[in-house]
């Protein structure tokens, strides 16, 4: 099992990342800040105006480590990876499996119901938690929109028809999600998702840890050999990791949706964390960003008993199951590919 990964996250928008020997420095107007050996490293993500050596881009790419740029609101611009590495065979069938539309679908089928029984579930636990404080029916309606989706999931024959359904299940389940924000309603409100940019305080806190969810997926997919741009779902595009996305679907409720509630509810982050832009976008400053990966990184080192391989591992671990059960299906190791359910 593929140990924890140790990630660097930049935060600091003027950090500057260069080389010193075989360690990573980061600098801050010429006054470094802090040096790390590489080879405690997996991976570096920077975000806002952050810049990198040369020479550090070469270190990074012949020790394996990926390193990612973001912008402030966390959005990808840019990725820099050494060799690609891996089973050339297991990645053939991930390619021929990927242009196989029955394939793509029965594949896709369970990462989407994997999705709408882990967002049936965040409902299901608000219902158990305040049915006795408030009227929950509302959330109760959506709950039995999902299970109507769920249902009909089974009968679909086309991508295009599985795409349908989950993009409306997710309007059915984001449109309930305001009801699940408990405390400082007058300062986290959510109407709609909005993605780029994200217009309020809990777009841009869902957007940003969803960044967070797509970078750790990636990195376990390239660690069992798959190609996280070659997917099933989500249609092929250059530069778009696919697979990745496909991936974290079933993961979104379970990892971030609860921990943007938790910080909220528990009011462990508050309004004076963000800033509106001109533009209406919405971005967290500095130490609230930091904040956030604190709880993060606290969030995945919580332990749980995978459902389906009864082994107890740290929560940040799931994306590594998942795409180990994944690469494992594909060389034929398994009937089906088995997706993550929330106990």
């Amino acid at each position: 099992m593929k140990k924890l990964l140790n990630i660097l996250y930049v935060t600091t928008p003027d950090a500057y990342l260069s080389k010193e020997g075989e360690n990573v420095v980061v600098s801050v107007e010429q006054e470094k800040k802090l040096q790390l050996p590489i080879h405690t490293l997996e991976g570096i993500v920077t975000f806002g105006r952050s810049g990198a050596s040369p020479s550090l881009m070469n270190l990074c790419a012949k020790n394996g480590v990926g390193l990612s740029f973001h912008n402030e609101h966390g959005k990808f611009l840019a990725r820099v990876q050494g060799p690609i590495q891996g089973n050339v065979l297991l990645r053939k069938k991930q390619y021929f499996f990927s242009e196989k539309e029955d394939i793509s679908l029965a594949v896709s089928k369970n990462i989407i119901l994997a999705k709408l029984c882990n967002s049936k579930n965040i409902l299901q636990r608000f219902i158990r938690e305040n049915s006795s404080k408030s009227d929950v029916s509302d959330v109760q309606n959506v709950c039995q929109k999902l299970d109507y989706s769920l249902k009909t999931i089974q009968d679909i024959s086309r991508i295009d028809g599985l795409r349908g359904i989950e993009g409306e299940a997710a309007k059915s389940y984001f449109s309930i999600f305001d009801r699940l924000i408990l405390h400082q309603k007058s300062d986290f409100f959510f109407t709609q998702r909005t993605k780029r940019p994200p217009l309020d305080n809990v777009n841009a806190l869902l957007s940003f840890l969803y960044t967070m969810l797509a970078f750790d997926v990636q990195s376990a997919l390239e660690s069992v050999g798959l190609d996280p741009y070659v997917g099933f779902l989500h249609e092929d595009r250059p530069g778009r990791p696919s697979l990745a996305l496909d991936l974290m679907e079933e993961l979104r409720a379970y990892l971030v949706d609860r921990l943007v509630l938790s910080l909220i509810n528990r009011k462990q982050i508050n309004a004076k964390s963000f800033i509106k832009k001109e533009n209406g976008a919405v971005v967290m400053e500095q130490d609230a960003r930091k904040l956030v990966l604190e709880a993060w990184f606290k969030r995945k080192q919580e332990e749980i008993v995978h459902p389906f391989i009864q082994e107890k591992i740290k929560i940040g671990l799931i994306p590594y199951v998942q795409s180990l059960l994944l690469a494992r299906y594909i060389r034929g190791d398994m009937e089906m590919y088995v997706p993550f359910f929330i106990k």
